[in-house]
């Protein structure tokens, strides 16, 4: 196991370039697609060698190895629009883990072992992981010695004094998010509500700066939801693309603020319990809207 030493220093935002895999349940939400593009158009930033698709189950799934395969899908069509059809594409796990010791065999977990593996010696595998964190779970349970060749970025949670941790990524499977947080690996958690919550946009703003600039940005403007056109028949409206929080950590220092505090205990009744024993992670406190949605919004019209 790596000493508290470097944990701390794997727990700070990298310098340079980083090879860094998105898992991503990518056909839920729009965020999703936004975070996805916004990485691929930062290549002086991420080295992409793979992406995987996680499973998710909501009205858009019949399951969740119908919401896996949508997800693939979806990343595949994010590749094209962006003209990087390079980056292969690893189907992800068509169930949740059935226990915290119990990893769930897919080509994603297999390819995140092996990328572990692959990269220089002293260099990590960042993983930045916005969906249920089932495919980086099993991995790290597949070859527990990952955990000293990768750092994990995930977009998870709720904020600590939030009342609940009823948030989809990590309410889909609390078992996959256990096992990380004891795997050893050091873990950045961008908690939802209370935190990356701040990240709203709205109908106006998406047309200043998105529509017509090209196929790719009407694309995700298209899909972002009807109350867009209609402002929900007269009323505000905002939309959440927090997803992109997790990309926007690699980007500027001054983008978001955390701490470095002992990992929490996820519960089975979607609270949170803490030992100040645990090994640290780091959680972040505060992002900074205008910041990051400028970078995006630029990024992508780019």
């Amino acid at each position: 196991m790596m000493t508290n030493e470097t944990l701390l220093r794997r727990l700070e935002r990298p310098e340079g370039r980083v090879r860094a895999v998105l898992d991503t349940d990518a056909y839920n939400e729009i965020d999703d697609q936004f975070a996805l593009a916004y990485m691929l158009k930062k290549p002086e930033i991420f080295d992409i060698p793979a992406l995987t698709a996680a499973p998710f189950h909501n009205e858009k799934s019949k399951s969740p190895a119908e919401g896996m395969r949508l997800s693939y899908e979806e990343i595949l069509h994010i590749l094209r629009l962006t003209g990087r059809g390079e980056i292969p594409v690893f189907e992800g796990s068509e169930t949740y883990l059935p226990d915290e010791a119990t990893p769930v065999v897919s080509p994603a977990a297999r390819e995140l072992v092996r990328l572990s593996k692959a990269g220089p010696e002293d260099g990590l595998l960042y993983i930045i992981a916005i969906g249920a964190i089932t495919n980086v779970a099993s991995a790290l349970l597949l070859d527990p010695s990952m955990a000293e060749r990768c750092a994990v970025v995930w977009l998870g949670g709720h904020a600590r004094h939030w009342p609940d941790t009823r948030e989809f990524n990590m309410q889909q499977d609390v078992a996959a998010a256990r096992a990380v947080f004891d795997s050893g690996a050091p873990v950045i958690q961008l908690p939802c509500m209370g935190v990356v919550s701040e990240l709203r946009t709205t109908g106006p703003e998406l047309d200043c700066w998105l529509r017509g600039k090209n196929a790719l940005c009407d694309y995700l403007v298209s899909h972002v939801g009807d109350e867009v056109a209609g402002y929900a028949g007269g009323t505000a409206w905002s939309r959440v693309i927090w997803d992109v929080a997790a990309v926007a950590w690699f980007t500027d220092p001054a983008f978001m603020d955390g701490r470095i505090v002992p990992s929490p205990i996820c519960g089975y009744n979607h609270t949170y319990t803490f030992d100040e024993s645990r090994r640290p992670c780091r959680v972040i406190e505060r992002v900074d809207r205008d910041a990051i949605f400028t970078d995006l919004f630029r990024t992508l019209a780019d």
